[in-house]
Parts: C-alpha cells; sequence; structure tokens
C-alpha cells in the first residue's frame, strides 16, 4: 500500500484554517479584515497631522537652507579666468553680466552682455521713469482694485486698500510689488495699455535696443533687457533722486486706514560699509534667474559704476557676484579709470 505523504504546506494552512474555526472566523471574515486593516493603514497615513506638517516643513527648510549654504559658499569665492588678451578677468556663473562706466558709456568688463534674456522686475525701473515723467501728485488717493491684486505673486496689498500713488511707488522700488505696478500703470494718465506702450517708447528713446516691456511688473517673461541696457537705464534712473533715494531705503511703512503694512528691500547689498549703493533694483521668474541692477560708489571716491548680473542661481548668489565683480573692479579702478576716453553720445528724450 502507498504510504500517504503529506506536505508542510499542507499543514501550515491546516493548522491556519484550523486556528480561524477555533476563533469562530471564517476565512471570509479574515479576508475581510485584513482588508480593512490595510484601508485604515492608508487613511491614516493621509490623513492632515499638524505634527506631521511641521515636520515636513521643516525637513523642507533644513534642505533649502543647506543647499542655500553651499552656494553662498561656492560664490563667495570669486572665479578667474584668462581672457584672450592674457588678462586676469571675472568668470561668474550668472548667465550674463557687465561692470559699465556712467561717466564714458564704456564697458569696463563683461559677459554676455549683449545677450537679450528675461528680466522679471527689473522691469519696475522703467515702470518708475515712465509714471514720473509727468510729475504727478504723489499724494493722489487710491483704492486698489480686485484686478492689481488678482495672482499678483509678490504683495502687500488687498482689493479696497487705500493708499496713495507714493505709496505705490515706495512698494514698487523696495518691497518689488507687483500689485503697485499694476495700479500705477492703471492711475496713470493714459492708462494702463498706453502705459505700457509708453514703456516700450521711452526704452526706444533712451537707444536700449535690447529692450522690450510686456507688462509694467515683470511677472511676464516677454519683458526682456539685456545687461548692457539695463547697465544705462540705471544709469538713468539714478539720475532722478525721486525715484533713486527711495531705492536707498532699506525698511518703510505705508498706512491703508488703520492697517500698517511695513516692508523691507529686495535689496541685500543695502546698508552694507563695503558698498555704497547709489541705486539697485532686483528681480525674479524662473524664466529670467535672479537678477540685480545696481549703481554702486567706488570707496573714498566720487567715481560710480553700475553693476548688473543677470540669470544667477540663487538669491544670495546674484548679491555675491555683484559684490565680488565690485571688489574686482575696486582693485583694478586705477587702472580701468585711467584709459577713460570722451563719452559717446546718448540719445536724449
Amino acid at each position: 500500500m502507498q504510504k500517504l505523504v503529506i506536505k508542510p504546506v499542507f499543514w501550515i494552512a491546516f493548522l491556519a484554517l484550523a486556528g480561524l474555526c477555533i476563533s469562530g472566523v471564517s476565512p471570509a471574515e479574515a479576508a475581510t479584515k485584513k482588508t480593512k486593516a490595510r484601508a485604515t493603514r492608508s487613511t491614516s497615513r493621509s490623513l492632515y497631522s499638524p505634527q506631521r506638517s511641521l515636520t515636513r516643513k521643516a525637513t523642507l527648510a533644513r534642505a533649502r537652507s543647506i543647499a542655500m549654504a553651499r552656494e553662498m559658499a561656492a560664490t563667495q569665492l570669486p572665479r578667474f579666468k584668462v581672457d584672450a588678451d592674457g588678462e586676469t578677468v571675472p568668470d561668474v556663473r550668472a548667465a550674463a553680466a557687465i561692470i559699465y562706466d556712467p561717466e564714458t558709456n564704456q564697458v569696463l568688463w563683461e559677459e554676455n552682455s549683449q545677450s537679450q534674456r528675461s528680466i522679471a522686475s527689473i522691469t519696475k525701473m522703467m515702470t518708475a521713469v515712465v509714471f514720473m515723467e509727468n510729475n504727478p501728485d504723489l499724494m493722489q488717493p487710491v483704492t486698489i482694485e480686485r484686478s492689481d491684486v488678482f495672482q499678483a505673486s509678490t504683495t502687500h496689498l488687498k482689493a479696497n486698500d487705500h493708499v496713495t500713488t507714493g505709496d505705490l511707488l515706495h512698494l514698487l522700488l523696495i518691497a518689488s510689488d507687483n500689485a503697485a505696478a499694476r495700479a500705477l500703470a492703471r492711475v496713470s494718465l493714459a492708462g494702463f495699455e498706453a502705459f505700457i506702450q509708453r514703456m516700450n517708447e521711452k526704452a526706444s528713446e533712451l537707444g536700449l535696443e535690447s529692450t522690450h516691456y510686456a507688462d509694467p511688473s515683470g511677472l511676464l517673461s516677454e519683458n526682456v533687457s539685456s545687461a548692457y541696457d539695463l547697465a544705462r537705464l540705471i544709469t538713468h534712473v539714478s539720475g532722478d533722486d525721486r525715484i533713486a533715494s527711495i531705492m536707498r531705503t532699506p525698511e518703510y511703512t505705508v498706512y491703508s486706514g488703520r492697517r500698517a503694512i511695513t516692508f523691507r528691500s529686495t535689496n541685500h547689498l543695502l546698508g552694507r560699509t563695503d558698498v555704497d549703493v547709489r541705486a539697485g533694483k532686483t528681480g525674479f521668474i524662473s524664466k529670467s534667474g535672479y537678477c540685480l541692477a545696481t549703481l554702486l560708489r567706488l570707496p573714498q571716491s566720487d567715481q560710480q559704476v553700475a553693476v548688473v548680473v543677470l540669470g544667477a542661481r540663487s538669491n544670495a548668489g546674484r548679491f555675491m557676484e555683484t559684490q565680488n565683480l565690485f571688489k574686482w573692479m575696486s582693485s583694478k579702478a586705477s587702472a580701468l579709470f585711467a584709459t577713460r576716453t570722451p563719452a559717446l553720445p546718448v540719445p536724449v528724450p
């Protein structure tokens, strides 16, 4: 007679089934319980937890902080290269940059300075220039409309806020407020669309051949210029102290009724002892990268230079690049300024 052989797998299944029967739970009920348990665990993981949210935010903040520290450490050390003439010159990490002498209209150093690029909120320099052309009443009251703040990204304003055009000008140039830019264009003498047209006309009058504007805030990537054009524009802007003095203001407060709106400058070079900022404007959208246009005065001298950095890789990077360029230029000032030639004519509106 053939001997019956029972495999171990059978015994395991038999014992599990026997256990279920003894406990009074059928196999079907056990399967249902397992499914419910899995669903419960999945749901508990997906439910909002304040603690998990805080932990996640802290983890992301640490990651950003580490990435920023690495970027600053790398950018803080200036890079150099040898040019075609055998001279040691800066080697920037940004996409484009320039050092420009406003007195002679000479380029002292450049990297891709003629390349046309998105310029983001550096647009607001021209917004201020065009708005101030007609000597507006800066105490004129303005009520903020929904269209001003709709998808404005960066703004301190709310619909129905009551401010003045002077308040808007400060928000525009210090906090880089997009709703303020829209509101200024809207309440200008010619209206919003004509305001943008005038921005382009002004660029043409100033001979800014690579510059074009599609909106007054810089949110649209179609707002384009070059480092060379922006160096010339900030030179022009600095001649109007109504604008330049605001650009040099590190902090300001405006009031909408009883609500105090306090904001700080986006230009982190302000207030430093090693850099004398005479005018400056930041800009950032993903298309442009981090941008900065500045007019700086050399230490212990009245000589000024425009330093423009476009397409830097981080917020800290644009300031570090500018600082490195300024230090290099300062160390070479005697040689660079010794070769000055008479200024070329610049178109005057």
